[in-house]
């Protein structure tokens, strides 16, 4: 009986998407991702704890050799993947054709060690035919890819685990440092730099309506010229406020004045002269990761990561190509199906008559897929797909769609016209202000304006680019419709009206933005944009405000260290250097060995990472987490947030400064001399007196707190006495054996409150809390609604139940509450509440669950939490996302628990527990060599020797603080 061919992809969908093509004889199985990564430092055997092995899980002295683990998740994906090798008689490892699926590959090759031919398919999209080629035209591993991979993963943790801890000693806990994220962190604190030291200028100019004699006639021109003179518009300033060039910049007064100069019936209006160019415009290229990525930040508000997501479902569905590449040229079957489609719904006329081509930005073989297109020979329209896709899967897919059947479209044609209005000269004593900017009296003025007519609309019909934020664009410098004019024609005019500007600081990055410079400066690879805007916007370098990134104070002290400590590091120029160097370990051209030594250990063109961190020197953290505002005053980025330190002169030398608290939401750049001194100079909004407790004789205050607002008692000062032998009235010294003094009640204010608008009503109310609801009829326990740090609840003993707000604390009754216990704590009450519910989780068999809690929406499969990270959307979460996320959790493992004490005896077994652990994986996977690779790769592989690489890495969920 013949046996059967065992394939292992790396997702649950798409196993389950080629398993149906290859039919019989088949078994397909997911890795659902990495098997292996890095072994955490702490789980390593105790006598490997030494050197670099010991904090890098890289033996740095031994040619960067990584000590690989199997993640605890995985253990049984790869006992289910051996048993099914058993019966197999051929394996085809169907990973990604990416430097990522390559390495998952050999790490499947490294801990399966199969005994049956080993083959790699590879496939850039999932359809019938594209899964029967692939089966048919298989090819060796390629082990430069895997090299370029681990090479990336070992410079990762390199740069993390150097320079993380260096932040925590200096900035503060829990930041990290990346090759890639703090580069991209430096971009946004540069542009809000940027905006900071901006200059606005203002400047006026005139805007006109004229019309001729036939109705409808009216169109808008703008002031171009004044006495031949080139009038000033806001692209000639710089970011100084100065002006650049030869114009002329016209104030208020002046404009206003040259306004009714031109008015008066005694200046003539004119047409000067009227130009017709021809109008043509290309349609762009198709999509790769980059522009796919920004443009569905511009065109559909979706996030690098959200895009990602989407479009990894889409693939694996087999609704489009593969979804991470820097290629945009298309196959010869992808531009005939475009061609076709386009013909058969926009007319014969609407392709050229030769297929477009475009020149492809690949630099390596990683990279060299194809475009993002629709899959198939025959792409489905949008309409074919509306009934199988939903939300912004369908949005996604049509916009792809779109772009690449306009791309193989005809160019846009039409002409466009440019009018010039000369209106004057003006009545020669028109008034003017004595100290006008331009002549008034006696002078001509020129207007212009210009319009496009399309008239064959091409690529169109189909798709239109959109564009980021211009800085100091003209709003009235649109395309105009303009009626049929002739040289020396006389012009009404309707309207003449002056408009002030102010000249507008660089818009702040968005995504769509952030990923183009990136692509731009060849900083990282597009394919892991989307996770590092994540990184850096969970780290809370960056925040969102609306579509804009708004880099923290954080952030700031963080780019300062790095620049003024590891320079190299942060520089485009150099970052992007060794992205090229890592294509060219891709391509076979470099020793990954040697570049590794290179960048650590330091070469006569860079002083290495281990020098630098050796020799850092004193770094003054009060300095690097300083900005200095003016002579007295300074924002000081602390633990808890940034805060403005006051300094009166007229204070003692060792006094403490006054500190006030930034209002929340306060960017970078509005924090202005004028507001900082506003912020000091204003009344302080905390210790406003409310009222006197008439069951206490205390006042009632409101302050505003380290954790926010809340209202306290004043508790009076207790009674001195006096000293016999000097007569002073001295604190009274406490008794042996009495009561600690009583400490005041104190309560946070609610949510909907504030410490500007809180009564005296409201704060009795709360420092009354807990409020007793009423006894349980059947225990006889007393119900109690209180706040606590997780929100409103009800507490009965040691149960407790949630509220669904604070207001309810005050509000909710007995019944409600008998109500609410006779529920299951964690039973049908919560189950019933899911968002949103998928099929069994692969590793676990059972459903998964979208649902709310505590801290926010989670994803659970009842065995294991993970939070759906900030800035995702619950009902963009896919069945594969929630896979990912599920997995990354169990990959970092348990949270370790809180210990309150130190007791040696607990400690002691815990850590035999650890090296046991360690070793018995250590011992399994040490005999790992460079043989299993070298029987699946023709590349000789003697320089990558692997006996000390136990095991494999997980790329997809890198450790924080790496990449």
């Amino acid at each position: 009986m013949p046996g059967k061919t065992l394939v292992i992809v790396e997702s649950p969908t798409k196993m389950k998407s080629i398993a149906q093509y290859l039919g019989d004889g088949y078994e397909v199985l997911s890795s659902v991702g990495h098997i292996r990564d890095l072994i955490d430092t702490k789980n390593l055997p105790p006598e490997l704890k030494k050197g670099s092995l010991g904090k890098f899980s890289v033996d740095v002295e031994n040619g960067f050799e990584p000590y690989y683990v199997v993640s605890d998740g995985k253990k049984k994906v790869v006992a289910e993947l051996k048993r099914a090798l058993k019966d197999a008689d051929e394996l085809l490892l169907a990973t990604d054709e990416d430097r990522e699926g390559e390495a998952i590959a050999w790490h499947l090759l490294q801990e399966l060690k199969p005994k049956v031919p080993v083959k790699r398919m590879v496939f850039h999209e999932i359809t019938k035919d594209a899964i029967q080629k692939a089966k048919d035209k298989t090819r060796e591993l390629d082990v430069a890819l895997v090299d370029a991979q681990e090479t990336r993963r070992i410079l990762d943790r390199l740069y993390g685990f150097e320079i993380s801890p260096v932040l925590w000693r200096k900035v503060g806990p829990g930041l990290s440092a990346g090759r890639v994220q703090s580069v991209a962190t430096r971009l946004v604190v540069d542009r809000e730099r940027e905006r900071i030291a901006f200059v606005s200028a203002n400047y006026w100019d005139l805007t006109a309506t004229f019309s001729t004699e036939a109705a409808g006639s009216a169109f808008d021109a703008r002031l171009v010229r004044v006495g031949g003179q080139r009038v000033a518009s806001g692209r000639d300033f710089d970011d100084s406020g100065a002006l650049t060039g030869k114009a002329v910049v016209l104030d208020e007064p002046t404009a206003r004045a040259l306004a009714a100069a031109l008015e008066a019936p005694v200046a003539p209006k004119r047409v000067s002269s009227m130009e017709t160019k021809p109008y043509s415009r290309r349609p762009a290229a198709p999509f790769t990761t980059s522009t796919l990525q920004q443009e569905a930040g511009r065109k559909l508000r979706l996030s690098a990561r959200d895009t990602m997501r989407v479009a990894q479902s889409l693939y694996e569905n087999g609704y489009i190509t593969y979804m991470r590449t820097d290629s945009n040229s298309l196959s010869q079957q992808a531009i005939a199906a475009a061609r076709a489609q386009a013909t058969a719904l926009y007319g014969a006329d609407s392709i050229p008559d030769k297929p477009r081509t475009y020149a492809g930005k690949s630099k390596n073989a990683q990279e060299a897929h194809e475009a993002i297109r629709p899959s198939g020979e025959v792409f489905r329209t949008p309409s074919e797909v509306q009934s199988a896709l939903r939300g912004n899967e369908f949005k996604l897919y049509d916009l792809i769609w779109k772009r690449t059947v306009a791309s193989q479209m005809a160019d846009a044609k039409g002409q466009t016209a440019t009018v010039t209005i000369e209106v004057g000269p003006t009545a020669t004593d028109a008034p003017a202000p004595a100290d006008a900017t331009a002549p008034v009296a006696a002078t001509t003025a020129e207007f212009t304006a210009s319009g496009t007519v399309i008239t064959f609309r091409g690529f169109l019909a189909a798709y239109e680019e959109s564009r980021d934020e211009d800085r100091n664009t003209d709003d009235d410098a649109k395309d105009a419709k303009l009626p049929v004019l002739v040289e020396g024609q006389a012009l009404g005019l309707d309207e003449l009206e002056a408009k002030g500007h102010d000249t507008t600081p660089p818009p702040r990055y968005t995504e769509a933005s952030l990923v183009k410079r990136l692509e731009e400066l060849g900083v990282g690879r597009p394919s892991t944009f989307a996770s590092i805007i994540s990184v850096i916007l969970d780290r809370g370098y960056v925040s969102l405000r609306g579509q804009a990134l708004v880099p923290s104070w954080t952030a700031f002290s963080v780019v300062r260290l790095l620049e003024e400590h590891f320079g190299d590091l942060v520089e485009y120029d150099f970052t992007a250097e060794m992205e090229d160097d890592l294509d060219r370990i891709a391509a076979g051209e470099a020793d990954r060995v040697d570049w590794l030594s290179e960048f650590y250990f330091g070469s006569p063109k860079h002083p290495g990472l281990r020098v630098v961190v050796d020799n850092l020197g004193e770094i003054d953290a009060r300095e690097i987490n300083s900005v200095h505002v003016t002579d007295d005053i300074t924002l000081r980025i602390g633990k808890y947030g940034p805060y403005l330190e006051v300094v009166d002169p007229d204070a003692a030398p060792d006094a403490t400064p006054r500190r006030v608290n930034l209002p929340e939401g306060l960017a970078p750049d509005e924090l202005t001399v004028a507001k900082a001194r506003e912020l000091v100079d204003a009344p302080v909004a905390g210790d406003r007196v409310l009222g006197v407790d008439p069951a206490t004789g205390h006042d009632l205050v409101v302050k505003d707190g380290r954790f926010g607002p809340y209202v306290t008692e004043v508790l009076p000062e207790p009674e001195g006495q006096v000293d016999p032998a000097t007569g002073e009235v001295v604190p009274a010294k406490p008794k042996r054996g009495a009561k600690a003094a009583a400490k005041p009640r104190t309560a946070s204010l609610f949510k909907s409150m504030s410490p500007d608008t809180v009564t005296f009503e409201q704060a009795l109310a709360l420092l009354s809390l807990p409020r007793v609801v009423g006894v349980d009829p059947e225990s006889g326990a007393e119900i109690t609604a209180q706040n606590g740090r997780y929100g409103a609840y009800l507490k009965k003993g040691a149960d407790s139940r949630s509220l669904p707000d604070e207001d309810a604390i005050f509000s909710v009754d007995l019944a409600a509450a008998l109500e609410l216990y006779a529920q299951p704590k964690y039973g049908a009450r919560r189950a019933s509440s899911a968002l949103k519910e998928f099929e069994a989780d692969p590793v676990s068999g059972k459903p998964i669950k979208v649902k709310d809690g505590r801290f926010g929406p989670y994803v659970t499969d009842g065995e294991t939490n993970a939070t759906i990270p900030r800035g995702e959307d619950v009902e963009g979460i896919t069945f594969e996302r929630a896979v990912e996320l599920l997995q990354i959790k169990r990959d970092k493992g348990p949270a370790k628990p809180r210990t309150t004490t130190r007791k040696a005896p607990a400690k002691k077994p815990a850590a035999k527990t650890t090296a046991a652990k360690s070793t018995a994986t250590k011992s399994t996977t040490a005999t790992k060599t460079a043989a299993a690779k070298k029987t699946t790769a023709t590349k000789t592989t003697a320089a990558k020797t692997t006996a000390a690489k136990p095991t494999t890495a997980s790329k997809r969920a890198k450790p924080a603080g790496e990449q």
